[in-house]
């Protein structure tokens, strides 16, 4: 499986229940997402303009995607959780399963940033990012086509971990295919200690 593989199979919209663990203050928050995912093929101007913000040559983009989200976590119902965030991969010469990972605004911190991602040997795609006071890494694995999981940690000056299983409510182009053969959608607990055994 290659990084953009990814990318494709995350397009549509998707129902994301999230366990976060806060390592200073050993507790648990629970949150769920709604996110909406659009597949950029590289010659997109999203892609072009991502590229000219870091100073990166565009033509060696292979395609990016365009995330949004919206939802709640349990200690922050007044603010909510909400934003939007376009990334773009630059694969290495060398190694196509790994490369550059051009953010326009972090995960992290909401600055512009260029990162760093790869694809494991267990077929997930792992993204790595170092921020000016931290640094986080993401982990994405599909175990279906409409179930994937998602894990990460953020670690600086906000120590988190977090596990997020997230569903396919529909694709991005009113294709229910993947829907149709689904499985059982697994849900967390309304309260658990975490689902990373802390």
């Amino acid at each position: 499986m290659e990084a953009m593989d990814f990318f494709r199979m995350t397009e549509g919209r998707w129902r994301s229940q999230r366990v976060t663990h806060h390592l200073a203050m050993r507790r648990t928050e629970l949150g769920e997402l709604e996110i909406n995912a659009t597949v950029l093929p590289a010659d997109a101007p999203q892609v072009a303009a991502i590229c000219a913000m870091h100073n990166i040559d565009a033509a060696t983009a292979i395609g990016g995607i365009d995330v949004n989200w919206q939802g709640s976590m349990a200690w922050d119902t007044d603010k909510g959780q909400a934003g939007a965030t376009v990334m773009v991969l630059v694969p290495d010469t060398e190694n196509p399963q790994a490369g550059l990972l051009l953010r326009e605004k972090g995960y992290a911190e909401t600055n512009p940033v260029v990162g760093r991602y790869r694809v494991d040997q267990q077929d997930g795609l792992v993204l790595m990012t170092e921020y000016e006071t931290m640094h986080s890494v993401e982990r994405f694995s599909f175990l279906s086509p409409t179930l994937r999981f998602r894990t990460s940690t953020v670690l600086g000056l906000s120590n988190t971990a977090s596990f997020c299983v997230e569903t396919l409510v529909n694709t991005g182009n009113g294709d229910n295919d993947r829907n149709a053969a689904a499985s059982p959608v697994p849900t967390l607990p309304s309260s658990c200690y975490s689902a990373l055994g802390w």
